[in-house]
């Protein structure tokens, strides 16, 4: 059906008086609002918010397929996606819609997408099954395809998620996952255009996308490869980020692969309830060359038993890394103990260093002094440089005077 055209005819679509302003390639203009009764509709299985509850679904019913399903049902499915992803905002939002009614409208496609409004329409289902009274939901309703219109409809989906609805309630996992769809898997998008649709700069969308990729890297690892699922459930979005920093102080090929193995194998173990707080002392250990080669052959020996239990499971579920592998207590403290070590090491070289990485930043600043400036200073000025002086030589005559002692 075309809601403009099929919709309209049926009077299932209503025309209203309101309009809404939307920028699309650049080109702003001022669009109708129409009323669309709620059986017209269906939600955007490609909404970045609950991309990792779509992965979770094709994992679990590999045999049946989204788009297979009839309307009500999968309206239903994606429904449930949508309140679990934030449920607190859909409490919010329908209290809103039941006291002074919908106010902002969204944005559809012709053939019932909804690209913006996901969340209010969720409410409005709510509300009619609750009250028994059909419902409508007011949006634009934009002329396009997705099939021919993909890019297009990308880039107004971002701008107006991000840029009125605010990304403060997404899911920073189910972002990567849009990201790495959009940039990398897809190539709908370029970090250019990413960056430009969210308002953020290109570094940053470019820091996101390294991330992504090693949350891909991690789930192939795994033997779970784009069970985004797992990667929101495990919290990784914080530690992927150390990840991803420790990654780049290590400039050495081969070192950087075992570095990123035996993190992965830690990500999975998780031997610490923080691994946030557990990833900056793998970042300790990983700042001091003296102690990397010996933590990494340590560690690669509890990788390899944690790839072994991997290959014992023919298919990674979240039952399975809770059930059978995350209750290996003897690989946990394998990973603990080391990592502890080590950074203990790290930590107490780091001591010893400190005095001799001071005098080295004492005199790199000495160093920047510009000694043809004194040719224009006043005696006064002159003075005051002499007196600093002279405390600086106080202070390196008693530094000596303890190194030598």
């Amino acid at each position: 059906m075309n809601l403009l055209t099929d919709g309209i005819k049926s009077k299932a679509v209503m025309l209203t008086q309101s309009t809404k302003k939307l920028s699309i390639d650049n080109h702003t203009q001022v669009y109708p609002v129409y009323k669309i009764r709620l059986d017209q509709l269906y939600f955007n299985d490609q909404n970045d918010r609950i991309a990792t509850w779509i992965s979770q679904y094709k994992a679990e019913h590999a045999d049946v397929a989204l788009e297979s399903l009839g309307h009500s049902e999968y309206n239903d499915i994606i429904q449930g996606f949508i309140i679990e992803s934030n449920p607190e905002a859909i409490k919010k939002t329908q209290n809103n819609i039941d006291l002074i009614g919908q106010q902002e409208a969204g944005v559809v496609l012709t053939d019932g997408r909804i690209i913006d409004g996901n969340r209010r329409f969720t409410c409005l289902r709510n509300i009619e099954k609750k009250t028994g009274k059909t419902q409508y939901f007011e949006a634009v309703i934009l002329d396009h395809d997705i099939r021919n219109n993909a890019k297009q409809i990308k880039l107004l989906e971002l701008m107006i998620q991000h840029g009125v609805d605010k990304p403060v309630d997404y899911n920073p996992i189910d972002r990567l996952v849009g990201i790495y769809n959009d940039i990398v898997d897809k190539k709908l998008l370029t970090v250019k255009e990413y960056a430009d649709g969210v308002n953020q700069s290109e570094t940053d969308i470019q820091r996101e996308v390294e991330k992504a990729n090693l949350m891909v890297e991690y789930l192939e690892f795994i033997n779970a490869p784009k069970q985004f699922h797992l990667a929101r459930t495990m919290n990784l979005n914080d530690p992927l980020k150390e990840l991803n920093t420790i990654l780049k102080q290590c400039k050495d090929d081969q070192k950087r692969e075992d570095l990123k193995c035996v993190v992965f194998a830690n990500f999975l173990i998780q031997p610490h309830g923080d691994m946030t707080r557990y990833m900056r002392k793998i970042k300790k250990i990983v700042s001091n060359a003296k102690f990397l080669d010996q933590y990494l052959d340590e560690q690669l020996g509890t990788t390899e038993k944690v790839c072994d239990l991997l290959e014992e499971a023919p298919v990674v579920t979240e039952k399975v890394i809770n059930e059978k592998i995350r209750t290996r207590e003897d690989l946990k403290e394998d990973f603990a103990h080391s990592t502890e070590k080590w950074v203990s090491k790290a930590d107490g070289d780091a001591t010893r260093n400190r005095p001799a990485q001071q005098a080295e930043k004492a005199y790199e600043m000495l160093d920047t002094i510009d000694t043809n400036i004194f040719k224009k200073l006043s005696e006064e000025q002159k003075d005051d440089v002499r007196n600093r002086l002279d405390q600086i030589q106080k202070a390196l005559d008693h530094i000596r005077g303890e190194l030598d002692a």
